[in-house]
């Protein structure tokens, strides 16, 4: 393979990578605003809560899948909480009571951060055994960015079938259609959307432990990615994980081949392709009209 070839090839494993951080991210969060209605400002606050904390659990253990494991359960667990004793008291105040509670909670875990951590960037090392290159069809390509790709794919396989093919999913989304007459049946509506609440942070814990190896834990993380992860929302349409997931490959992709080709254009890239979506569907790619 020509050297031109290699290099557009790399650059698309690379925007890959990132599309797939980003879906991770951006999928908890379609789960909890399109399906529950819920403006969470803070979930990006929780994918950088749990890069921390995987920092802390590498630091004392070494062992990267049991940071994998925890620091994502933590940041579900303090998510339910959150919805549990916080977000349901002024859900019925609308969208206002959510942002500006959201808002609050994003800035208490952003200050308990540096508290805790301090506002020093923290390297993460790739895990030993995910380092180095491997060849495939005379390319070579970093471990850990196609472990990332692949970590993706399975979590979608996963939630869609939990979402499409379970009682669970079933449920869920009759809930988000008539919650009162789900709540008639004898289901536990608001136990479901706690536990949908819960699985929507534990997606973006995933991703918090996912990108710290690639990019140096710092406060700045959340902002980050936040807002990219809701324009990937807004875009690929409420509530649509197909959607989600089409639209944080193409963000992906448009970053890397932005940065190498169009370096001046690249920060506005994903804001045009959004403006261009929006203007043809408002809806988003795979958003449906009320």
């Amino acid at each position: 393979m020509d050297p031109v070839t290699a290099m557009y090839v790399a650059q698309g494993i690379h925007g890959l990578a990132y599309g797939m951080i980003l879906f991770l991210v951006a999928s908890g969060l379609t789960l909890i605003f399109g399906m529950m209605g819920i403006l969470n400002l803070a979930h990006a606050s929780f994918f950088m809560l749990s890069a921390y904390i995987s920092y802390t659990v590498l630091q004392v253990t070494g062992n990267f899948w049991l940071a994998l494991l925890i620091a994502p359960v933590v940041s579900a667990v303090i998510g339910i909480l959150m919805e549990r004793f916080l977000l349901r008291r002024v859900h019925a105040s609308g969208h206002i009571g959510e942002l500006i509670l959201t808002v609050g909670v994003a800035l208490v875990i952003l200050e308990s951060v540096k508290v805790f951590w301090g506002t020093e960037n923290l390297p993460l090392p790739v895990p030993e055994f995910l380092q180095g290159l491997v060849s495939v069809a005379g390319l070579e390509y970093p471990i850990y960015r196609l472990f990332i790709i692949a970590l993706a794919l399975v979590l979608l396989a996963i939630l869609t079938v939990i979402l499409y093919k379970t009682r669970l999913g079933m449920v869920v989304r009759a809930a988000v259609s008539d919650a009162d007459m789900v709540n008639a049946l004898g289901v536990n509506v608001p136990l479901v959307f706690m536990a949908v609440f819960g699985i929507g942070t534990w997606m973006a814990g995933i991703a918090g432990v996912a990108i710290a190896p690639i990019l140096t834990v710092f406060p700045g993380l959340a902002d980050q990615m936040g807002m990219d992860a809701f324009m990937v929302v807004v875009t690929g349409g409420f509530g649509s994980l197909g959607g989600a997931f089409l639209v944080s490959t193409i963000f992906g992709l448009l970053s890397s081949y932005g940065v190498q080709f169009v370096s001046a254009l690249a920060p506005v890239l994903m804001f045009i392709f959004m403006a261009i979506v929006l203007v043809i569907k408002p809806m988003g790619l795979f958003g449906e009209r009320e």
